[in-house]
């Protein structure tokens, strides 16, 4: 059997992307490994023991070319309304709430929301298959 444990994107400043993941969805730093060339940082929260591993590479001042290969990272909350809210009030600029419908019954609510390089992130409301 295997176990899923971290999912690992690159980010160019540290600091601005650790305190986007923590206000944005309660991650913290779990460790940090620092390299001569790179850093990785493990983000996790009390609600899943899987992380999001940041790598820094240092002297890279250039943005990601995030290519079409990349879809996005999805996480669940309690009141996705309400987190839609705050994130619009702290300027982070998340994009409009969607009742995901194809028939006659709602089986998702969300959001999508950039981080500061440009992963999509989609936020889900609690319910049904994502709890």
């Amino acid at each position: 059997m295997a176990k899923m444990v971290h999912s690992m994107i690159r980010v160019l400043d540290e600091e601005r992307s650790v305190a986007f993941y923590r206000d944005a969805f309660g991650l913290e730093v779990a460790d940090k490994l620092d390299f001569d060339s790179f850093a990785l940082i493990y983000l996790s929260n009390a609600e899943s023991h899987f992380e999001l591993e940041l790598t820094v590479n240092k002297g890279t001042a250039d943005p990601y070319d995030l290519g079409n290969g990349y879809g996005h990272l999805a996480f669940v909350v309690d009141d996705v309304d309400a987190l839609h809210a705050r994130l619009t009030e702290a300027g982070y600029g998340p994009r409009k709430l969607v009742d995901f419908k194809p028939g006659d019954t709602v089986i998702a609510r969300f959001f999508f929301i950039a981080d500061p390089d440009g992963y999509e992130i989609e936020v889900i409301q609690k319910g049904g298959r994502f709890t």
